[in-house]
């Protein structure tokens, strides 16, 4: 099937906290929509049967809680029937939001996803409720071809988003299309968590997952391509995200990605949107196709001279390493339970410093949660201390095995290139009890190669 994503540069309030008017609200959103409009008639000129927009795309982003009312549309979550808002816009006041995307929905015969505030009022005798008696969302909707809300989704995992409630239950949302069967829908932060991404695509069985993001990119493991396709790899699903388009503020990284391969977009250089539009087969196998059971050998290392570990802070968390010297080798480094392990050859020796970490422990800034990861990184200069920094460019081409006992089925391959290009492992997978991945000959320098394993029951 043909599907599009638009990685939007929002047009933003320059006072977000600011109290407005509905009418002022509406007016700095119909900017972004205009936009929207022209990417959904683009997309459509080019075959795509699907369109994904990013988080905040609409209202954009650092609001309060009541600084954002005036820019949230009215939407039943529990709406059993079937809602068309472009053909009844009279239903229900408040959804000159929803009623402009149903109708670039319908009119250019595509199904599209985007993400906006949302509010929905309140009893003070449901225990959750806010004292300012409403719930406020941040809700991606899903529209078919027809113009007809299929699917609306309350994001769980908020990032610091104050103006925003969380709902009582993880919402499980999927909805169907003729070309592609069901799509499962999440946003941002929760592809971290097993609640509701996780538990989303095992409960359905999905092979399809639209991802709206506003994702802030860290180096060297979670930069949102690099992660996005790790994500699509585990899994062995289709992912269409489409992220903000901000470089001053670290965003950007959107993508259509199947388990095998992407078609990205990453440009801290330059400003406005970009619109891809790419052919993915439909993913109809359950069985992991991309974890052949081939890897080289798995051994536990001898007495051999091991280069001494140092630590260094990645990430905010506290690695421990050991140093990738000279043109070959075979190296260990261990923190509680866990053992990473390295075979590696470099074709030419480069005057960069690598360096194997590992990491078995509560992450607990911007977020908390549990992390068992081994990495393969290069430095951001030749001194230890630098070892964890952001890299962006590399020169050195590594043929590696990496491999590690990892305690959790959750691992996501991350495989980073030179200007923040992805490539592919050409094995991985499971043999006695380790997680492997290998490579032969990176296609251009490698800057990142990890397991990132996830221990969701230790949050």
């Amino acid at each position: 099937y043909v599907a599009a994503v638009y990685e939007h540069e929002s047009i933003l309030s320059p006072n977000p906290t600011a109290l407005v008017d509905r009418r002022s609200a509406l007016e700095l959103m119909g900017k972004n929509l205009d936009i929207y409009e022209q990417q959904v008639v683009a997309a459509a000129r080019q075959g795509a049967q699907i369109i994904v927009f990013p988080e905040d795309g609409i209202h954009g982003f650092n609001f309060t809680r009541n600084s954002i009312y005036p820019y949230l549309d009215f939407v039943l979550h529990s709406h059993s029937g079937k809602w068309n808002p472009c053909r009844e816009p009279y239903l229900f006041n408040d959804t000159e939001v929803i009623q402009r995307l149903s109708c670039m929905a319908l009119k250019n015969k595509i199904f599209l996803v985007a993400n906006l505030g949302t509010k929905q009022p309140c009893e003070h005798s449901d225990p959750h409720c806010p004292p300012d008696g409403r719930y406020q969302f941040n809700t991606n909707v899903a529209f078919d071809d027809d113009g007809t809300l299929v699917a609306t989704y309350r994001k769980h995992n908020l990032y610091f988003e104050y103006a925003f409630d969380t709902p009582a239950e993880p919402d499980y949302k999927h909805f169907d299309t003729p070309f592609a069967g069901k799509f499962g829908m999440f946003t941002c932060f929760d592809i971290l968590f097993f609640e509701p991404a996780v538990n989303l695509i095992r409960q359905y069985n999905l092979k399809q997952i639209v991802y709206p993001t506003a994702w802030m990119n860290q180096l060297p493991l979670l930069s949102a391509v690099e992660f996005q396709q790790a994500f699509a790899t585990a899994f062995n699903v289709n992912i269409l995200a489409a992220n903000i388009h901000h470089p001053t503020l670290g965003m950007t990284g959107s993508g259509i990605y199947t388990p095998v391969k992407s078609f990205i977009y990453h440009n801290m250089e330059s400003y406005g949107g970009k619109l891809i539009v790419a052919e993915i087969p439909v993913i109809t196998t359950d069985h992991e196709t991309n974890l052949e059971k081939t890897p080289g050998r798995v051994s536990e290392k001898g007495n051999e001279q091991l280069p001494p570990p140092f630590y260094a802070e990645m990430m905010y968390d506290n690695f421990t390493f050991v140093p990738v010297w000279g043109e070959k080798g075979e190296l260990q480094v261990c923190v509680n339970t866990l053992c990473c392990y390295l075979n590696y050859q470099r074709a030419v020796l480069t005057d960069e410093l690598y360096a194997l970490g590992v990491f078995d422990g509560l992450h607990t800034v911007h977020g908390t949660y549990y992390v068992q990861a081994c990495a393969l990184v290069k430095c951001g200069g030749l001194s230890f201390s630098t070892c964890g920094q952001e890299v962006t460019d590399a020169t050195a081409l590594i043929d590696f095995q990496l491999w590690g006992n990892m305690s959790t089925p959750y691992i996501f391959p991350l495989l980073l290139t030179s200007g923040i290009t992805l490539d592919f492992a050409d094995h991985m997978g499971w043999k006695n009890n380790h997680y492997f991945m290998s490579k032969n000959r990176t296609s251009s320098g490698l800057l990142t190669a990890a397991l990132y394993g996830r221990w969701y029951e230790k949050d």
